[in-house]
């Protein structure tokens, strides 16, 4: 193990709040010098809950009895509108793994609609693809990609993923570098905490974002620290992370990443994520939904029920007197709506970016 990993491994021990505060005040210097005073936002946007994987952790896995859908080209820009007019212009599309459904057609016909509407920055969380695929989303006007290991623990991962293509841990590790191969110029990866010893996950994520840093050096980088979080299927985390480790993981991580964002989601309660606002987090996610058409309501009409690929349609007086709609990925934790989040971030002396790139700055 070289230097950098060795000095992240120590930051993660045990440690008195003294130790702890002083790497808050060391993480908080760096953000400011490395970010400015800013937060970075985003908003999620579902396409599809249909999934071929059985995850045993995840609301969309293929065994769950739950209401699914996948939005048309047309209901994505409906939705795309509907943050837009929040403010959002940072956009993340994600989707249960379904070829069927979410072909590498669709998706260059939804990135290439929000594209024409004037969306600047639209990003993915997808199923893994062939990097001639990743190439086509790119040209289409993609930017980013996200891609979660879930856990780097390779038993863990195989009794976790027991069935469909996500069992290839290979294929699921090496997705970063085909993005980048591809051209995404943002491209963010993560562990699912919860499923397996918080600080080996953690340092097992470094050490794949330092190789990333090395061999990948045309993107940029963002990490994601998503704890699990109630969902369909009732799954109960394996392991625990408390929010004190939490914000210890944000501390180590700025320290020696520096100029790495690091990525708090809406999993996490209101009074932890404006606690870490300036000390190492640079990205958030606000009002989000994590189902298909979650915003507005779109394609609630095609929804249909799934029990182990067994499709069954849901009669439309049911939709119109109980307001089903499609299940979500997880509960979010902060369900404060996006000017909410907004006026705290400002109220705690931070600006939040909507934007921070345009394709005209592209050589």
């Amino acid at each position: 193990m070289h230097h950098r990993l060795s000095r992240f491994e120590n930051l993660l021990r045990s440690c008195p709040d003294e130790r702890l505060e002083a790497m808050a005040e060391e993480s908080r210097t760096l953000t400011l010098r490395h970010f400015g005073p800013t937060i970075r936002l985003f908003a999620p946007l579902y396409l599809s809950n249909e999934c071929v994987n059985t995850c045993l952790y995840c609301g969309f896995s293929r065994e769950n009895s739950i209401f699914r859908v996948t939005l048309t080209p047309e209901q994505v820009e409906i939705e795309a509108r509907h943050l837009m007019a929040k403010g959002f212009r940072n956009i993340l599309l994600v989707s249960g793994e379904h070829p069927k459904f979410v072909s590498e057609d669709y998706l260059v016909e939804c990135v290439g609609r929000l594209r024409k509407i004037g969306l600047p920055s639209i990003n993915l969380e997808v199923g893994p693809m062939e990097t001639g695929y990743y190439r086509r989303i790119v040209e289409a006007g993609a930017e980013g990609l996200v891609v979660y290991q879930e856990t780097y623990d390779r038993k863990i991962y195989a009794g976790m993923h027991t069935a469909g293509p996500k069992k290839n841990y290979d294929w699921r590790l090496a997705c970063p570098e085909r993005a980048h191969a591809a051209g995404f110029r943002r491209i963010g990866i993560g562990a699912l905490f919860g499923l397996a010893d918080w600080r080996a996950e953690a340092l097992a994520l470094a050490a794949h974002l330092d190789a990333l840093l090395k061999h990948c050096w045309k993107a940029s980088f963002t990490v994601s620290l998503p704890r699990l979080r109630p969902a369909a299927g009732e799954f109960q985390p394996r392991t625990e992370i408390t929010d004190r480790d939490l914000a210890q993981l944000v501390f180590a991580l700025r320290i020696i990443f520096p100029q790495t964002g690091i990525v708090l989601s809406t999993r996490e309660p209101p009074a932890l994520r404006d606690g870490l606002i300036g000390l190492g987090v640079t990205m958030m996610s606000a009002g989000s939904h994590t189902e298909p058409g979650g915003y507005t309501g779109a394609g609630r009409e095609d929804l249909h029920l799934t029990t182990r690929g067994r499709r069954e349609a849901v009669p439309a007086e049911l939709i119109q007197s109980e307001g089903e709609h499609a299940t979500e990925q997880f509960a979010v934790a902060d369900h404060r709506p996006a000017e909410a989040v907004v006026s705290r971030i400002r109220e705690l002396g931070y600006e939040p970016v909507w934007k921070d790139w345009d394709t005209g700055f592209n050589p």
